[in-house]
């Protein structure tokens, strides 16, 4: 094969692995532009709810020895939701269309556990926190699994954020949610709801 064959095959070769290379790379940006997209929607969703529920919680509350317990949850609340939002407009990313049914969602839950009593609040608390806690989890899981450098900071955002909801989850916990009536049915069902929540904000 003559020396100029063989340059222009070589030539040929190497731009192709570069195209390859190139559309790997570009694969790669896609996944993770998406995966974060995915976790600040649901994340802003999910802050927005627990904060709607708080402010329920306080519409019945308020003037109550659990009044302040409770508000100073639904401040935490506010300021990770702030943070989401302004997360959401440094990606470009969009809120879940759902905010509508959340916002009614959100606040009717938080008074309907209020009327059963601060035990039924706090229950409600332990309920949601936990799968809140829990979905921080699977998601610094997944940031670590795709780069773990590159989401540094989302990362320290995402576990601090973690350690406030366990926080609100135990404080349930140390202020009788277990009294509640029909504890475990109760935050069964909640659990259930919120999962369920967590899982069609991912879709819209």
């Amino acid at each position: 094969m003559s020396l100029p064959i063989l340059t222009r095959t070589y030539t040929r070769c190497r731009a192709s692995r570069m195209l390859v290379r190139l559309y790997s790379q570009r694969q790669r940006e896609e996944r993770t532009k998406a995966l974060l997209d995915k976790i600040i929607r649901i994340d802003h969703a999910g802050e927005f709810g627990a904060k709607r529920i708080y402010q329920g919680q306080l519409a019945v509350l308020r003037d109550t020895p659990t009044g302040p317990i409770i508000q100073e949850m639904q401040e935490e609340e506010e300021k990770h939701l702030a943070e989401f939002e302004r997360l959401m407009k440094s990606h470009r990313a969009r809120p879940t269309v759902l905010m509508p049914l959340w916002d009614i969602a959100g606040f009717a839950l938080g008074a309907g556990s209020a009327l059963l009593g601060k035990e039924g609040a706090m229950a409600c608390t332990v309920a949601v926190e936990s799968v809140i806690g829990q979905h921080y989890n699977d998601q610094i899981r997944e940031l670590m699994e795709d780069d773990p450098e590159k989401h540094k900071q989302l990362l320290e955002t995402l576990k601090e954020f973690r350690d406030d909801e366990l926080h609100h989850h135990d404080t349930g916990l140390e202020h009788d949610a277990e009294k509640a009536p029909f504890y475990k049915a109760l935050t069964e069902v909640i659990k259930v709801g919120c999962k369920g929540a967590i899982w069609v904000s991912e879709k819209v």
